[in-house]
């Protein structure tokens, strides 16, 4: 049996050729960046090539660059971090803004802090998932010490205004932090063009390895306390021996992202117009999430009217890996916050899916999953008022 045609890249994409070679190259050859012999200097070499990669994908400088275990380790470090960091120096500054879209990494530090005395505001998006400005920035005042306005929404898809957001936010002399795991390597993304105090990454979602992210901290910014403790690597502020073979994996998908942006971008597009084309000319009636508003390349967050989406994929899972907008938790299904904040009820919400066509696509892929998904989606229905568990 072969494998599936895989369009759940919001979840992870596969892993760039290129990053493979370099991570299996690094493991042939043992080193600790730590060790003060050649095969140290080597993995310290590594490191800082990969480093130097990472930055350059945000226009950022190598040493504004730290590497952490992924996306939610640098989302947990910067808002918690940053938080305890500035008690000392604005201690009237205590609450923290995010948009109601952000992925769990940033929603549950955030309300950890406010076990630690400071508030939390949650600015709305409109009924495409895209933020509320107007509503963003009423709740910007003197009190505000940190908001957070992921880039790319991970159920969505849709790009949000973080330059707007975060000039808001320095009107009032708060810092600002935004979660780019689903966007770098997908769209432009400039840290000095954003002006932006941090900034998250994850290797795994540019085509690199999983296991490891990295937090952009301005070079003007304060720094985050570290959340553990240990040898002093990276300054301080992430210690531990570093992942060489990882670091070099992902300096290698950093390189090839930025080389390929635009012809990645082309192709990308062009196969989910290919996909939902289909899909409508098959006349499987369905309409997206995001309306009209920007979205990264390649990707489509799908309601499809009268299906039940989560056995949809489970028709699918021999055929073609895809995901809902729906997250299990403790047996129950639970209606993604993401589509709860754009106003989709709980039976709407059941019927959506979230598709990322990718680089290693073509067009024959794309035209047979969506067979495939037509001929699932007549099994699979959802009727008024039903709730399966």
């Amino acid at each position: 049996m072969g494998h599936p045609i895989y369009l759940d890249g919001f979840a992870t994409l596969p892993l760039a050729p290129e990053a493979l070679e370099a991570m299996v190259a690094v493991w042939a050859q043992p080193g600790n960046a730590g060790s003060p012999n050649v095969s140290g200097e080597i993995a310290a070499r590594t490191i800082a090539d990969g480093r130097g990669s990472v930055a350059d994908l945000i226009g950022a400088a190598a040493n504004e660059i730290t590497f952490t275990s992924g996306a939610t380790e640098a989302n947990n470090l910067a808002v918690l971090g940053v938080a305890r960091a500035a008690r000392r120096f604005e201690p009237n500054r205590k609450r923290v803004l995010v948009s109601a879209v952000e992925h769990k990494a940033v929603f549950e530090p955030a309300h950890a802090l406010q076990s630690e005395g400071f508030d939390v505001s949650i600015a709305p998006v409109d009924r495409c998932g895209r933020l509320d400005l107007a509503e963003f920035a009423r709740l910007v005042d003197q009190d505000l010490l940190l908001a957070s306005v992921m880039m790319v929404n991970n159920e969505t898809g849709v790009i949000q205004p973080v330059k707007e957001a975060a000039a808001l936010a320095h009107e009032s002399g708060a810092l600002f932090h935004s979660d780019a795991a689903q966007a770098a390597g997908k769209i432009e993304v400039d840290v000095f063009e954003l002006d932006v105090d941090y900034l998250t990454l994850s290797a795994h979602k540019c085509y690199g390895p999983m296991g490891i992210g990295a937090l952009y901290v301005a070079a003007s910014a304060l720094k985050p306390l570290p959340l553990t403790l240990g040898g002093g690597q990276q300054s301080g502020l992430r210690p531990g021996t570093e992942p060489v073979a990882l670091i070099a994996g992902f300096g290698t998908a950093a390189r090839v992202a930025r080389a390929r942006l635009e012809s990645d971008q082309t192709h990308c597009s062009a196969l989910i117009k290919l996909l939902l084309q289909t899909l409508e000319q098959r006349q499987l009636r369905f309409r997206r999430v995001s309306g009209d508003v920007p979205t990264v390349p390649g990707t489509a967050s799908i309601q499809l009217f009268g299906v039940d989406a989560d056995e949809l994929c489970a028709r699918l899972a021999r055929d073609v890996s895809l995901s809902t907008g729906s997250a299990c938790a403790s047996g129950q299904i639970k209606t993604s916050h993401v589509l709860e904040s754009i106003g989709l009820s709980e039976i709407d919400a059941r019927g959506v899916i979230r598709v990322f066509c990718n680089r290693y696509h073509n067009s024959e892929e794309i035209l047979e999953a969506a067979n495939h998904i037509v001929k699932a989606a007549a099994l699979s229905r959802l009727e008024t008022g039903e709730l399966h568990q």
